[in-house]
């Protein structure tokens, strides 16, 4: 391995690339080339091999949540009832069909799992908790907490 190439296989123009684009999806091929100094087809073939080998998920818009009228950030904290393959398979599945989660992560410690939501108000958040949340598969407990302020949100990765 040379000394320009990143365990991953990545060499510093691979990393500018993802860099560049992490910061602004809108970037065209073409305008991340002549910043990383290299032609366009050559940039367009090192974009397409990093979507291919799973550097890139994905590109997308970040929308404004507070323009989409869900400016109350929530975290919820879910214990289930039991600890078992099955339970959190249901969980797990009950979970990935509901719009109003944005994250879903299992955590060690005092909860099962960590959910991240956005609503509209402490309101509209009280009506999904009672109406839907608590209703999930195997749901014991959940514990709320709002946001009160937004200090770093989907920073990019450091690399």
């Amino acid at each position: 391995m040379s000394d320009s190439t990143t365990p991953q296989g990545l060499d510093r123009i691979d990393l500018k690339i993802l860099r560049l684009l992490q910061d602004d999806g809108r970037l065209g091929a073409a305008e991340i080339a002549r910043q990383v100094n290299t032609s366009a087809a050559t940039c367009h073939r090192r974009i397409q091999r990093l979507f291919t080998e799973g550097f890139i998920a994905s590109i997308r818009a970040q929308v404004a949540p507070q323009r989409m009228d869900r400016g109350t950030l929530v975290f919820v904290g879910v214990v289930l009832d039991r600890s078992t393959p099955e339970s959190f398979a249901a969980f797990e599945a009950a979970v990935r069909g509901l719009a109003v989660v944005l994250d879903c992560h299992v955590v060690a410690g005092d909860f099962d799992y960590f959910l991240k939501i956005r609503a509209r108000d402490m309101v509209d958040f009280n009506r999904l908790h009672g109406e839907t949340l608590i209703g999930l598969p195997g749901v014991r407990q959940t514990r709320t907490f709002f946001v009160m302020k937004e200090v770093v949100d989907n920073a990019p990765l450091s690399f």
